[in-house]
């Protein structure tokens, strides 16, 4: 090699075919060069063998990172659930993992993606925003008709001589010699630099809003980023509404209307009544049993546990949460083991269940008759468990006392 070539970057040779390029690939190939590529207007098939391109890595990093995906949604999803914020919700498992794959799969999927765009760009040395070919005037055609083979010098077999000996054996149209370009530079653009840099910056404000407000206290109304959703269109309750003659939102059953598993002619099993009064006694269609205590149990802890909690001592998560707010307008859930709730009939608390009290919703349209009456009877199983009479006990049970 020449001293005046000391500026030389690498020979290209051009090609009017794709079989011609591919067969001067094979000898390139063969020949032991190593830093060398190829540039067509569209992809060539059997072109990577010619070169003799092993399999990527790129599939076994994207792999990695699907599994690194995979456990950080599973991990995620388990911290945030069962870990930083426990709540029950309808007595639904803290952490489950079928509620959780769409979280796994959206995760799985992202870190994929990252992956296999970055993993490319490392792997095929990009961005470069120059390179030496770009002022060749005939290489311009790459993307159009021609086909070039490109022998960088820095390839430990290159010699000027012999490399340009080698590709004139390949038949090209041309070989060009290239030197290496000291008018541009091959650094990115500092005003992408810079655009990246505010970009990042601007990434990491949402990260840091939500630190500044896991970690304050406000009184202050939260932002409603969606209106409709926080003040929806619609009459509550106890609101007149015009559409109905008697200006009535909430709208009574029609005549002669009975509800599904509903027994109209049965007040003590359907209103928890006799004769007018609330019944004492559980009725005689309700199975008195082991098995209505343990549907009992499962509602009690789906639809009640949340608010009076699991004992039913009125600390419950949502009651928790509410007094940790600190809203001043949460007034707790019932302790249900006061003693006017250990001496409330049966027939009442089902009645309470079924159409709730003060702050408290109806639960008729979530939970069945039977499995209602099942509520109140572990409700008294809890009550006496909190205040059984002693003359109640059993003697097995008198000795366990201390």
């Amino acid at each position: 090699m020449s001293e005046h070539d000391d500026d030389l970057h690498g020979l290209l040779a051009e090609y009017e075919t794709p079989s011609a390029l591919v067969a001067a690939c094979k000898k390139v190939r063969d020949a032991g060069y190593a830093k060398w590529d190829t540039y067509t207007p569209f992809p060539v098939h059997g072109i990577d063998k010619a070169m003799g391109i092993r399999m990527t890595a790129l599939p076994w990093l994207v792999l990695i990172a699907a599994l690194l995906g995979l456990g950080a949604a599973i991990w995620l999803q388990w911290w945030t659930n069962a870990v930083d914020y426990k709540f029950i919700s309808s007595g639904k498992p803290m952490w489950s993992i079928p509620a959780s794959v769409p979280v796994y799969f959206e995760v799985t999927i992202l870190f994929s993606a990252f992956a296999a765009l970055f993993g490319m760009l490392i792997l095929n040395n990009l961005p470069q925003p120059a390179h030496p070919l770009d002022h060749l005037q005939a290489f311009g055609r790459a993307t159009d008709d021609r086909f070039f083979l490109y022998i960088e010098r820095g390839d430990a077999k290159f010699d000027e001589s012999e490399t340009q000996e080698l590709l004139d054996g390949t038949h090209p149209i041309a070989v060009d010699i290239i030197h290496e370009d000291r008018s541009t530079s091959d650094r990115l653009p500092k005003p992408l630099l810079l655009t990246a840099a505010v970009v990042a910056v601007l990434a990491l404000v949402p990260f840091a809003f939500i630190a500044k407000a896991r970690a304050a206290k406000t009184t202050q109304t939260r932002i409603h980023a969606v209106g409709d959703m926080d003040w929806q269109v619609k009459y509550q309750a106890q609101q007149p509404n015009p559409l109905f003659p008697d200006q009535m939102a909430m709208r009574a059953p029609e005549p002669g209307t009975v509800a599904m598993d509903e027994h109209p002619d049965d007040e003590h099993l359907t209103a928890g009544k006799v004769d007018g009064q609330f019944a004492r006694t559980f009725p005689q269609a309700f199975s008195v049993d082991a098995a209505s205590m343990a549907k009992g149990k499962e509602r009690f802890e789906i639809f009640c546990a949340p608010c009076h909690g699991i004992s039913g001592n009125g600390d419950g998560p949502v009651s928790q949460r509410a007094m940790t707010l600190a809203e001043g307008t949460w007034v707790p859930p019932t302790n249900m083991g006061m003693d006017y709730l250990r001496q409330m009939p049966v027939g009442q608390l089902y009645d309470v269940v079924t159409h709730g009290v003060r702050n408290m919703p109806p639960y008729a349209s979530q939970i069945s008759l039977n499995d209602r009456w099942a509520v109140v009877l572990y409700l008294r199983a809890l009550q006496k468990a909190k205040a059984a009479p002693v003359g109640e006990l059993t003697d097995a049970e008198r000795a366990t006392l201390k």
